[in-house]
């Protein structure tokens, strides 16, 4: 039915715009998507878009599924403390995740084994099932610390890709910018697209 199941964490630093663009993205390309939104996540996209989801579970998967045109059951959204879910396990987990974007405090979260909420955990499933793991940090400047943990996960195997637009596409707007990095996330999740140009085309 699904093309391929990822899952897509989201947590409190600035750059609501890529998530939502890269979960439009995931949706169009018939992807099923674990979705797991920390409760800072759900502040800053107040605060940006001016989007106030529902907090129940249930409630917020029907408003997923209007929100984004997506078939049933195919965004997940899950719990913060869901440990039964599929993504708290290495048997049933997606071998690939994305957190977009993703704060300073959760990598550093993850680069020290914690597993204090369930984006950490999924997470560290993905490192033991030897997946793909790709965080966008979103924070300027860069601390040594903040440094030294995206070193350690990078030589962990994470791909580190900080949420950096380029400007040869000639972008004319902030969805353009967004989406050339959402382009840049597919391309790595290897997800065929049409969404930015490439260099020299």
């Amino acid at each position: 039915m699904f093309s391929e199941k990822i899952t897509l964490a989201v947590t409190g630093a600035s750059g609501s715009g890529y998530f939502l663009s890269l979960l439009q993205a995931l949706v169009d390309n018939n992807c099923q998507i674990y979705l797991l939104l920390s409760d800072a996540a759900k502040i800053v996209l107040k605060t940006e878009v001016n989007e106030d989801w529902p907090t129940e579970i249930e409630i917020l998967n029907l408003f997923l599924q209007k929100r984004f045109n997506s078939k049933e059951k195919q965004i997940i959204a899950l719990g913060s403390k869901d440990w039964f879910s599929p993504v708290a396990s290495g048997s049933s987990a997606p071998k690939k995740m994305v957190i977009c974007p993703c704060s300073c405090g959760t990598f550093a979260s993850i680069a020290q084994g914690l597993s204090n909420n369930l984006i950490e955990r999924a997470a560290d499933v993905i490192f033991k099932e030897r997946g793909l793991l790709i965080i966008t940090p979103r924070e300027t400047p860069f601390s040594t610390l903040h440094l030294r943990n995206m070193l350690t996960l990078s030589e962990l195997g994470v791909t580190v890709m900080p949420l950096a637009p380029g400007f040869y596409h000639q972008p004319q707007s902030i969805a353009d910018l967004q989406d050339f990095m959402v382009a840049r996330l597919l391309d790595h999740l290897k997800i065929e697209h049409k969404i930015s140009k490439r260099w020299c085309e």
